[in-house]
């Protein structure tokens, strides 16, 4: 039904950036709560940022002052905008929706992206 789309990881040297984009494609109307998470090798997947249909945001305390979550509605897109990255933030990260609306009136699972690969180098 609804498939996300992941873009922007790389290779970066600490204090670079990065810009994560995540595309949801499918007949959608509206989409809940988008987000971002990263697992690193050997440890859960955390919650990065997350973004309210309504712009609201929070972030894991690891990342406030240096990452940025937004979203474009009308492109069903949702941003990361990482800065100052740290050899701690590498891992991968994966895009993430709490569902929301199709066309016709059907409501849609959250899903999960494939993943992107951020890796800081020190």
């Amino acid at each position: 039904q609804v498939q996300l789309v992941e873009s922007g990881g790389g290779l970066v040297q600490a204090g670079g950036s990065l810009r994560l984009s995540c595309a949801a494609s499918g007949s959608i109307v509206s989409i809940n709560a988008m987000g971002w998470y990263r697992q690193a090798p050997g440890k859960q997947r955390e919650l990065v940022a997350k973004i309210t249909s309504g712009g609201s945001t929070n972030y894991a305390d690891s990342v406030k002052g240096r990452f940025t979550i937004s979203r474009d509605n009308a492109k069903n897109t949702v941003y990361l905008q990482m800065n100052s990255l740290k050899p701690e933030d590498t891992g991968a990260y994966y895009c993430n929706t709490e569902g929301g609306l199709l066309v016709g009136g059907t409501w849609f699972r959250g899903s999960w992206g494939q993943g992107t690969q951020v890796t800081v180098s020190s």
